[in-house]
């Protein structure tokens, strides 16, 4: 009978501003504790598709996503209950900076217990450094700042002045070099995928090679304690039982929760992965299952791929169950026009045309009040969109003047941005990947 508490050493690295390298800080300590024989397991703080790809690459083990409106208090504490039952150390990468959002860094390490290390970029300060050392530890009562470990230093002298600038009693994690050689690449998105960058492993190495001459402390243990989780939030037994669910995985299609996957497989649905880039024929499936990604950067391949778009016609026109989001909604449109201004068509299944814009434009968390139940989940993309369809509903942004987002239901047909996190409503998405009641 497994324990109701369970303690294992863990730490929520954040950072007073995005960019200062946390998920450098963070996968350096992951590879060079694994690299100690160590059990470590990653998560990441809010939703992101892209940094859990290289912690994941770090730590060995698949990272999963800790946000407390999303996902809900009770999921976050099963999900880090859950590993701290095999695991020998848990690291968390908090979200932009320390306090920023709703359901901040800050919010997740104090409703959890979890004690923080400031990652700052040292590369353009001197003693300003302890003033920010210093207000991230006193801004938020009741918060458990670590210590603070400084970003691309300069020089051993530069270093030290750093350190010398802390307030008394504030723990100095060290510094680590400005290297681009164990920096992570990025583009419009965020980070570049793992598996886009050949390199990654040699990046990971010289990262905990530099943090390993450091010698860094194992973190404080935490009480992992499980809650029950809300009634919504409840896997309802099998309903997909039988159900074959082909999900799209590949360079284009990558935007992918693992706790999707796990909600679905517990529900009895039976998963087979496919490339709509390199495969010509769907695999036998009862519904399709199209996250986000960057169909962008793969126009060409996608659009001469004309098998795999028949393929996909023809589920669709069967009237089999059809999710597509953010990236696998763009994909089923008429065409898309890349950053370059190129146009493809594509798959024309969702009538409309999409082009990528410069800037962001939509971002942020939203809900939707969907015929099947209510799920939770977040927007992000620099595409702009427009359709004859008129949308079955609309998205409810959850950040102040955010903009909702269309929702298209046709037939079996689920098209949004919004990346829906599964765990929020389980039986919604049996609604959505089952069979027709």
């Amino acid at each position: 009978m497994l324990d109701q508490i369970v303690h294992c050493p863990a730490m929520l690295v954040s950072a007073p501003a995005s960019g200062q390298g946390k998920t450098t800080a963070t996968a350096a300590l992951a590879r060079w504790h694994r690299q100690q024989g160590r059990r470590v397991r990653v998560f990441k703080t809010g939703p992101d598709f892209l940094d859990p790809m290289m912690l994941a690459q770090a730590s060995g083990q698949a990272v999963y996503q800790l946000d407390l409106w999303m996902g809900g208090e009770a999921h976050c504490r099963e999900l880090l209950w859950q590993a701290a039952q095999e695991s020998d150390l848990i690291l968390v990468e908090g979200v932009m900076g320390l306090f920023d959002g709703m359901s901040s860094s800050a919010d997740l390490a104090m409703k959890l217990g979890l004690p923080v290390m400031a990652v700052i970029d040292g590369s353009a300060m001197a003693q300003t450094f302890g003033a920010i050392a210093y207000g991230l530890g006193h801004y938020r009562p009741g918060l458990q700042l670590a210590g603070v470990l400084a970003n691309r230093v300069g020089s051993d002298t530069h270093a030290q002045m750093l350190k010398d600038s802390l307030p008394e009693g504030m723990k100095w994690f060290g510094a680590l070099p400005r290297d681009e050689a164990m920096g992570m690449p990025s583009r419009h998105l965020g980070l570049v995928q793992a598996a886009e960058v050949a390199d990654l492993d040699a990046r990971l190495d010289r990262a905990a090679q530099a943090l390993g001459r450091l010698n860094p402390d194992m973190p404080q243990a935490v009480a992992f304690e499980r809650m029950a989780l809300p009634d919504a939030q409840r896997v309802p037994g099998r309903l997909l039982d039988g159900v074959k669910v082909a999900v799209a995985r590949d360079e284009a299609f990558a935007f992918l929760y693992h706790a999707n996957v796990d909600t679905l497989q517990a529900m009895g649905a039976e998963l087979c992965f496919f490339s709509p880039l390199h495969e010509q024929a769907l695999p036998e499936a009862d519904a399709l299952y199209l996250p986000g990604g960057y169909p962008e950067l793969h126009l060409q391949a996608l659009a001469a791929n004309e098998p795999m778009r028949q393929a996909i016609s023809a589920h669709h026109a069967q009237g089999k169950p059809l999710v597509a989001e953010c990236g696998g909604m763009l994909a089923l449109l008429d065409g898309l026009t890349d950053h370059e201004g190129q146009r493809m068509p594509l798959w024309g299944i969702l009538p409309g045309e999409a082009a990528m814009q410069k800037r962001l434009v939509n971002l942020g968390m939203h809900g939707a009040d969907l015929p099947q139940g209510a799920v939770r989940g977040h927007t992000f993309h620099h595409a702009r969109m427009s359709s004859p369809l008129t949308p079955a509903l609309q998205t409810t942004a959850q950040r102040f003047n955010g903009q909702p987002e269309a929702i298209y239901q046709e037939g079996r047909l689920h098209a949004s941005f919004l990346h829906m996190y599964f765990p929020s409503n389980p039986l919604a998405v049996a609604g959505l990947f089952g069979p027709a009641r």
